[in-house]
């Protein structure tokens, strides 16, 4: 079942390689990289139908205007520029945090707590596919909460319940010998803990 599962991710990759030509350019892209307005008339006529579009052409222009004032940093330069560097502070904790959040061992593990939990050989696999739709089903509920509370919110939120729950995940694992109940607690957290990461970052 597995190699079928993993080939199925090749079939939205076909029909998205046999459709793409049929699709037309982003009249942006036609109007600001290629300088073609009658090619960008054509593929907003394509995408909306007849009628007068010259208000969306004028905003591409401008669009065009504002990108042609504005000077391309190189990275040494974003670097050094003062203005841009809390920006370049917060960029950077993000994404640190997001790769030292603790989900890879997360994933890594799991395996391990479900086979001292006591599951089936056969069922383990299963319940590894569970953790994953947790995580697609949470990013899925994200889209809708982060228009609610902000992105601001859900990373804050987000970081909170997951150090939470890896502190009661060390306490559980450190006393799973002791207390029979404490494997079962484990997979809860782990369930709980790919939900949060998939909400918040």
């Amino acid at each position: 079942l597995w190699p079928w599962l993993l080939a199925s991710s090749g079939l939205s990759a076909l029909v998205q390689l046999v459709s793409l030509p049929f699709f037309p350019d982003s009249p942006s892209y036609l109007l600001i990289q290629k300088g073609n307005e009658e090619a960008c008339r054509k593929a907003i006529r394509k995408l909306w139908g007849e009628g007068d579009h010259q208000a969306e052409i004028d905003d591409i222009m401008k669009e065009k205007g504002a990108m042609a004032s504005t000077k391309t940093l190189r990275v040494l330069e974003v670097i050094k520029e003062r203005s841009l560097r809390w920006q370049l502070y917060i960029l950077m904790t993000v994404i640190t945090t997001l790769q030292l959040c603790g989900i890879n061992a997360i994933y890594f593990y799991s395996f391990e707590v479900f086979h001292t939990a006591k599951f089936e050989e056969y069922l383990i696999p299963y319940v590894s596919l569970g953790v994953g739709l947790c995580e697609c089903l949470s990013s899925i509920l994200c889209s809708t909460l982060i228009d609610r509370f902000g992105r601001k919110v859900l990373l804050w939120g987000g970081y909170t319940l997951m150090c939470s729950v890896l502190a009661l995940l060390t306490m559980t694992l450190s006393l799973q010998h002791r207390f029979f109940w404490m494997h079962y607690f484990s997979v809860i957290l782990i369930f709980l803990f790919v939900v949060f990461y998939g909400m918040g970052p």
